[in-house]
């Protein structure tokens, strides 16, 4: 018997492969297979999937770090953690479309207005949805160079801070999506009209991993803070101006939808 994956010879009483670590698959793929590979994966709390999240929440330092020295076994990598993350924003956006939108009056949203109170908001989020996974990469490189420049008492390079600053994001929008999808179910509005409370939470949380990740004294931390937040203020607004640019040149907007009625 050979491995399918890297075609080493494997005794017949193997259940691994011990060249490359793949599990030895001898039977036909079932509905029972499928569902206990799905729960052994995912829902045993012994996984790296659930301690990944856990200890980002706890100890950060120990992920990130763990990471950047070397340790790959212990949690999940970043690249797994933001294919999931993407998974779980593709989830919200469905939920958002299908059970929520109807229910959300746009007029009432203050941040997003234009000339239509109602048609004219409601076609700025619809547009921007489009490109939500696009929005979602740019914040990367933004808490990046934030943590890079203000939190790197540990020397670490830019390549490594993109590291902790993808840990981070994927974390906690992997978390926060029980609480959308419960919103998104229970109250619609208030979804769309706390946004931007769920941005700075969301901003707060990757500071709080960029200085768990680069320990400073309390006093440092009184300009350390100040000068974090108003780089990720800065990239924000580039996100903001470089997305409207984005749907003015593919025509999802127009000048008429910010021109006052007569």
């Amino acid at each position: 018997m050979t491995c399918k994956n890297c075609a080493n010879t494997l005794s017949s009483d193997f259940s691994f492969c011990p060249s490359c670590g793949a599990k030895v698959v001898s039977k036909r793929i079932t509905a029972k297979s499928l569902i206990s590979d799905f729960f052994e994966r995912y829902f045993n709390l012994d996984n790296t999937f659930f301690k990944t999240l856990w200890h980002m929440l706890v100890k950060p330092q120990e992920v990130c770090g763990g990471y950047i020295n070397g340790l790959r076994k212990k949690y999940l990598n970043p690249v797994s953690m933001l294919a999931i993350a993407l998974t779980t924003s593709g989830l919200i956006l469905f939920f958002m479309k299908k059970v929520a939108w109807g229910k959300i009056d746009f007029s009432k949203i203050s941040y997003a207005q234009t000339s239509n109170p109602q048609e004219g908001t409601e076609k700025i989020f619809s547009a921007s949805m489009e490109y939500s996974s696009l929005i979602y990469f740019l914040y990367i490189p933004i808490i990046t160079l934030a943590s890079y420049l203000v939190f790197n008492r540990k020397k670490y390079n830019l390549p490594e801070h993109v590291i902790i600053s993808t840990y981070s994001l994927t974390s906690f929008s992997i978390i926060s999506t029980v609480y959308a999808v419960l919103l998104l179910a229970l109250s619609p509005q208030m979804y769309v009209d706390t946004a931007l409370i769920y941005v700075v939470i969301m901003i707060l949380f990757c500071m709080y991993v960029a200085i768990k990740n680069s320990p400073c004294s309390n006093a440092s931390l009184l300009w350390r803070i100040p000068s974090f937040l108003m780089i990720v203020f800065i990239g924000y607004m580039g996100i903001s101006i470089f997305t409207m640019i984005i749907l003015f040149l593919t025509g999802d907007l127009n000048i008429q939808d910010f021109v006052p009625k007569k």
